[in-house]
């Protein structure tokens, strides 16, 4: 079979090559029309797989009636490494009817697709056209789904896998998500919501970028406007807008060739054209932008985005810290007056707090334990006072996060006591295998008392592993049951934008309440004083990760200020010698400014 590879794309040419690689491993000599389609189902990044799972077929089910099929072809006797593989008559027809179907579907190369099509146009064998006629894989069908996957657009490139369906490839939808459920609820940052809504909504420069410190909540932004968008809370121009997050690791990754990324970009550019305003994209560390692809004769991605932003085609929101966006963005006076800057604040302790409140249930539900209010009012207060290289709110939902994990490793783990009684009987056992080897009278004696001892410790520890039993089960099950209302909640939301009603009231007053009250009195009768598991986390487990973190001892951390104030005077004392009065002074200035009984135009000493 005489094949040009110049001619195909680099996965067509692949598939060729690895048909014969498929016959090899299966003792075959001849390679067959069946190892082709197996070389075509095998390609994971391949445009088959994809097709077959838009036609409802997927390609698993195909290529295990495949690999039957195969181990049904006549093998060879000898060794099949030394023998020389030739291409049967049907499969050489097959790339040939796929080559012509290129050229038909006025494509610049040969890719796995018109493989696929070449497959379906040849005669022989029967049980091959069975075969796909079985998984009802027809030229017509084909043709259709390949339309609809491709967009319009043609192989112009070795590598045009990376410009079909390029949106869902190289970006994530928020709005999709946010109808899932799967974002966390965004609090206090209404009015940044209504600053982007206001600016998206303007008929020039209507493109924002978010400025802030790492951790302040950039992104929680735009996800809070997606969930606004689900909910309907937005103007009506922006009411069918979809905000796709455009993932630029994923554009760079595997670029080998020069063009590339270039071709990427594009592919996604073209499909928020072609959406003609319903897609807004959002980039995340937009300062990437500007350099990203730039290699000898290519241009970078922000160039390519300038004509678009301009023309207005592309809503663009972007988000970058400050020092980024001085050291990049502003650099670029043409991208940067395409865009309107939203600053974004770190919220203070009180909102941090309001917050961590808003997440507390997601965190209870993914964790399966219960967070105490004084816990989050902790993480707000201490990660603001002794974590000061990092921002609220990301550093106190990071303690809050890592302090429920640290519970949960707990919960799932060998209490002490029972480890302590298990150790115990081991430490019997032994000595009962050495006292039974023993004759004289004093070792009779000591094995006698040692087996009561030993039944004892055995009873206790089945006694406290029962228990522990048990109280994990309980808490797994309030786990399930949280996990099912949340489900429920979810799904009521859904049905209440649908405008099922009748499944709304099922739900709100059928099922939920009932699930709830099974949570309630599930949680009462898991409530016991002598419970030997910690399902809680406190602020004292705060208070041990930022003593961990920082160094800082967690005495000190829980320490009340009014404590710290009765100490300042013998503190300061051991520290400064030899200047008592001074000593005095300063503690005595400070305790009054913070009883408030200084003069507030005076500095404090």
């Amino acid at each position: 079979m005489n094949i040009d590879p110049e001619k195909f794309t680099e996965l067509g040419i692949s598939a060729i090559r690895e048909m014969a690689e498929v016959a090899k491993r299966n003792g075959q000599q001849e390679v067959e029309v069946w190892h082709l389609l197996f070389a075509l189902l095998a390609q994971e990044n391949g445009i088959v797989p994809a097709l077959l799972e838009e036609m409802g077929i997927g390609s698993a089910p195909v290529q295990l009636s495949l690999q039957r099929e195969l181990k049904n072809l006549p093998k060879i006797a000898g060794d099949v490494n030394t023998a020389r593989s030739y291409a049967s008559s049907s499969v050489t027809e097959a790339v040939e009817k796929g080559q012509k179907i290129s050229k038909d579907m006025q494509d610049d190369y040969v890719s796995t697709e018109h493989l696929l099509l070449g497959l379906t146009a040849v005669g022989k064998p029967a049980t091959f056209k069975q075969f796909l006629k079985n998984f009802e894989l027809s030229e017509k069908k084909i043709k259709a789904t390949l339309s609809n996957l491709r967009g319009g657009r043609k192989v112009t490139s070795k590598t045009p896998e990376n410009s079909f369906r390029a949106l869902k490839k190289y970006g994530i939808d928020l709005v999709d998500q946010a109808k899932a459920g799967k974002l966390d609820p965004v609090i206090g940052r209404d009015a940044e919501i209504r600053r982007v809504i206001r600016i998206l909504s303007r008929k020039t420069k209507n493109n924002p970028v978010l400025i802030g410190e790492p951790g302040v909540g950039k992104t929680a932004i735009v996800e809070g406007l997606a969930q606004r968008i689900v909910r309907g809370d937005v103007p009506e121009g922006l009411k069918d807008k979809t905000i796709f997050t455009l993932e630029m690791g994923s554009l760079l990754a595997g670029a080998k060739y020069r063009g590339e990324f270039e071709e990427r970009l594009k592919a996604v550019l073209a499909e928020v054209s072609k959406a003609e305003g319903r897609i807004v994209l959002f980039i995340d560390e937009m300062h990437t932008i500007v350099g990203a692809g730039k290699a000898e004769g290519a241009i970078d991605a922000g160039n390519m985005l300038k004509p678009m932003l301009a023309r207005g085609e592309l809503h663009c929101i972007g988000a970058t810290t400050l020092n980024e966006y001085r050291q990049h963005i502003e650099k670029d006076a043409a991208l940067e007056r395409r865009f309107q800057t939203v600053l974004v604040d770190q919220p203070n302790v009180e909102d941090t707090i309001s917050i961590l409140r808003g997440l507390r249930e997601r965190f209870e539900i993914h964790h399966g334990v219960n967070i105490r209010d004084e816990a989050l009012v902790h993480a707000a207060v201490l990660s603001n006072r002794y974590i000061s290289d990092r921002f609220l709110p990301d550093k106190a939902i990071d303690l809050v996060d890592e302090a429920c994990a640290m519970i949960r490793t707990e919960l799932d783990s060998m209490p002490a006591e029972l480890d302590e009684i298990s150790r115990r009987v081991l430490q019997l056992e032994i000595e009962e295998t050495a006292l039974k080897q023993e004759k004289d009278k004093s070792s009779k004696d000591r094995l006698e008392t040692l087996r009561k001892d030993l039944g004892n410790a055995r009873d206790k520890m089945e006694t406290i592993k029962r228990r522990w039993e048990n109280e994990r089960k309980g808490i797994d099950d309030v786990r399930v049951l949280r996990e099912q209302i949340e489900s429920m909640r979810a799904e009521m939301e859904r049905a209440e934008r649908a405008y099922d009603l009748n499944l709304v009231a099922e739900l709100k007053h059928g099922k939920l309440p009932t699930l709830e009250a099974e949570l309630e009195a599930l949680e009462k009768t898991e409530k016991k004083e002598d419970s030997i598991l910690k399902e809680e986390v406190t602020s004292e487990e705060i208070a041990d990760i930022v003593a961990r973190w920082t160094g800082v001892p967690v005495t000190k951390l829980i320490e009340g200020e009014r404590e710290k104030l009765l100490r300042l005077q013998g503190i300061l004392h051991e520290r400064v010698i030899g200047q008592n009065e001074a000593v005095d002074a300063v503690a005595e200035a400070i305790m009054h400014a913070r009883a408030g009984i200084k003069d507030p135009q005076r500095p404090i000493g």
